[in-house]
């Protein structure tokens, strides 16, 4: 039986998220959980370079070496890249969230989302 990835931290999977669908830079990070959780979710600069430094240590994400075109680009900023590993862990992730929202809706603690 193969071993699932632990679970991650609901901030953890907000920034894996955000960069599911591309590369980004850390403000990027940080607008897009804001952006997509409707303000919900709004990371710190450190809580999020904690968690950069994780993933990064975890072999999750890796910082990339190519960089946009200067004038598009601020030679601080670190651009950020999730892995094939992070990908897996962040399905796996989203798998065993979908099946607990499923028990609790069986259980009836909460209803199905109906979409209009």
């Amino acid at each position: 039986m193969s071993e699932s990835p632990a679970p991650l931290t609901a901030a953890m999977f907000n920034v894996m998220l955000a960069l599911s669908d591309g590369d980004k830079h850390g403000y990027a990070i940080l607008k897009d959980v804001a952006a997509q959780t409707n303000g919900e979710v709004q990371l710190s600069t450190g809580t999020l370079y904690g968690i950069v430094k994780r993933l990064l240590n975890e072999g999750m994400i890796v910082e990339l070496r190519r960089r946009p075109a200067a004038e598009d680009d601020d030679s601080r900023r670190r651009y950020y890249h999730l892995t094939a590993e992070g990908r897996k862990a962040a399905v796996a992730e989203a798998v065993r969230m979908e099946k607990l929202l499923e028990r609790a809706r069986a259980k009836r603690l909460i209803q199905q989302l109906r979409h209009a």
